[in-house]
């Protein structure tokens, strides 16, 4: 057996029943056929609230470029979603992109006033959603190394969402479609065990310890 199983699982065995069940109904949901990056935001609660939309529409991995602004995270507005939502940080946007493409992500830069509605976006192909920050939006660098846009159709006197709100409204819209098609967007057995692992490890105290002691028994 694998050696990462076999930690696992010894380690579940000091999980509630409630607890190994949760990781199941949300590892069997997640996916990284999208992800998200939000760049140079400069109001650590819309950070904190889009690592949290990412948490609750499945989006295991989220991407923040700090060039400008670089600041921790607001635990507590995050809701401890940041320690079930995997957060890369990047000092560049150019930085940011060449990594997502060498994974072979699509960029798309949101915008409130170009591109294509979101409900028409083609999600068979893994995608990026870039999101900027509060007054100036995204970077023109990101405006044109990105392979498409997005925006949310508005019709009343407003013509902006709040960062946060957009990203939920985006991600909810995708991950829906996704979960409805016959695309392959879960994780992989490989990644689930892995991702369960690294829970199971934040969950319970003392599990380098534990780990440690069970490593010597064998």
């Amino acid at each position: 057996m694998d050696e990462n199983l076999e930690i696992l699982h010894y380690l579940e065995s000091f999980l509630t029943e409630r607890r190994r069940m949760l990781f199941n109904r949300v590892l069997d949901q997640r996916t990284n056929h999208f992800t998200v990056a939000i760049q140079d935001v400069y109001q650590l609660h819309n950070t904190s609230a889009v690592i949290r939309s990412c948490d609750v529409f499945g989006v295991q991995n989220v991407h923040v470029v700090e060039e400008v602004n670089r600041k921790k995270i607001d635990r507590e507005i995050a809701m401890g979603a940041q320690k079930w939502v995997d957060v890369n940080r990047y000092h560049s946007a150019e930085d940011c992109m060449k990594s997502l493409r060498n994974k072979g992500y699509r960029i798309i830069a949101t915008s409130p006033h170009k591109g294509k509605p979101v409900q028409d976006l083609d999600i068979t192909r893994p995608a990026a959603f870039f999101f900027g920050s509060e007054v100036e939006g995204l970077s023109e660098e990101v405006f044109q190394e990105a392979d498409e846009y997005v925006s949310i159709p508005m019709v009343g006197f407003t013509e902006s969402l709040n960062i946060s709100v957009s990203a939920a409204i985006i991600l909810q819209e995708v991950t829906a479609r996704l979960r409805k098609s016959g695309i392959e967007w879960q994780l992989s057995k490989e990644e689930k065990i892995l991702k369960k692992l690294e829970w199971a490890k934040k969950t319970i105290k003392s599990s380098d310890e534990l780990i440690r002691h069970f490593q010597a028994s064998q």
